[in-house]
């Protein structure tokens, strides 16, 4: 039986692999495409203050972006920051390289910070659950971690502190409660179920925007955005069914997750298409549904999981010991927090399609690792249906962007 699984992990992570350099090498066509737009990019990065780096959290980059037109060039040879590919960049060792690849390795940094944070996040929650089954206390402190300091943040102007009235706050307070009911069910999903399981069945986010963009946006796509919708739901259905770590609550938590981020999403489409408030860029917006969602976390943890916590602590403790369990709570808030705002820095940087191609990349690492690290069982039939679904995502994503265009 050893001998099966461990054959069945070497064939999840040799398509891993094999899956995730056709998608480095679709990724890099895409990317080549859109320098020789360098306008694209540029109008493609949001004017509003710029996310925090993960290194250095620093609105420096903020500035170079959005005061470009009005700064006098700098040495571009000393910055290598110019926008046009055709320039040339002088390395501090002399050597000169295009600008192109210095553009190519900025994103594939800002790509691989984002996918490391993202499986670090992934699989220190999965420990700590592991040892400590307390979804609430997890959600509560994942979205702890990460308030004091974007709080900082504002505090001491390394980034404008974003201004609403109250017509605003109720239309963002209703995103930060589908914000928290999306990231608890994750959570819960992660814990009740193999970390891979979640991540096959969360591919079909897709699903549920389409179906609230008809019912509350009366929005119809293209037939063949509806279309790609089909491998996805045979994919999830086909892993699902041979799935060996399946449980009802890891379906049910990955499903609402779904269904609540799919709902953040098309509510924001449909009250936040003019400005709701200052300084409310993509980073300061995710600080302010970090906070909603932790004050509307906080009953939940108290009413199920408040009571029994010192026992349950106790054993986690007794289990791994108390520094370990405070650690790895917080390296779990640490990685959710940075990981989105690494996210949306990355996502801002590039076109739809390299998005597209970016999440399913991460997706495929969070699984193969994962799998390699718990060593879960996975059947080749789990194996097909998780590729037909990852892969019916990506599809979806590339296709909605290009019907969008038209």
């Amino acid at each position: 039986l050893f001998d099966h699984h461990r054959r069945q992990r070497g064939i999840m992570m040799r398509s891993s692999i094999n899956l995730v350099l056709v998608l480095i090498a679709v990724a890099a066509h895409s990317t080549a495409a859109l320098r020789v737009a360098p306008s694209r990019l540029h109008l493609a990065r949001p004017a509003a203050p710029a996310l925090a780096r993960p290194a250095r959290f620093g609105p420096a980059r903020a500035l170079q972006m959005s005061d470009a037109a009005a700064v006098p060039p700098q040495e571009e040879s000393a910055l290598c920051d110019s926008e046009d590919a055709d320039e040339a960049c002088t390395l501090p060792l002399g050597v000169t390289v295009p600008m192109s690849w210095i553009q190519t390795l900025k994103i594939g940094l800002c790509f691989a910070t984002w996918f490391s944070l993202n499986v670090m996040y992934n699989l220190t929650n999965k420990r700590c659950q592991n040892v400590f089954p307390m979804p609430w206390t997890m959600t509560v402190v994942s979205l702890a971690v990460g308030i004091p300091y974007v709080l900082f943040m504002w505090a001491t102007g390394l980034r404008p502190a974003p201004k609403m009235n109250m017509e605003g706050f109720k239309k963002i307070f209703p995103i930060g409660f589908f914000h928290a009911v999306g990231h608890a069910s994750a959570v819960i999903a992660l814990g009740a179920g193999a970390v891979s399981f979640a991540q096959i069945v969360k591919a079909g986010e897709p699903v549920f925007t389409c179906l609230l963009s008809y019912l509350v946006l009366g929005q119809v796509f293209p037939a063949a955005v509806y279309a790609t919708l089909i491998p996805i739901i045979g994919g999830v259905a086909i892993a699902s069914l041979k799935e060996l770590s399946f449980t009802w609550r890891a379906l049910a938590g990955a499903m609402m997750s779904n269904v609540a981020f799919a709902s953040r999403a098309v509510y924001s489409k449909a009250q936040m298409d003019k400005p709701v408030g200052e300084n409310l860029g993509a980073a300061n917006l995710y600080g302010v549904l970090t906070i909603i969602a932790f004050i509307l976390s906080m009953p939940f943890f108290m009413y199920y999981e408040l009571p029994g916590f010192g026992a349950a602590w106790s054993a986690a403790v007794a289990k791994k010991g108390e520094l370990w369990m405070l650690r790895q709570l917080f390296l779990d808030g640490f990685y959710f927090y940075a990981y989105n705002e690494v996210a949306f820095f990355t996502l801002s940087q590039v076109n739809p399609i390299t998005h597209a191609i970016g999440n399913t990349i991460k997706r495929v690492a969070i699984i193969g690792v994962t799998v390699l690290v718990f060593r879960n069982p996975v059947s080749q039939q789990s194996l097909v249906g998780s590729v037909i679904a990852i892969l019916g995502a990506m599809l979806y994503s590339i296709v909605k962007a290009k019907t969008s265009k038209k």
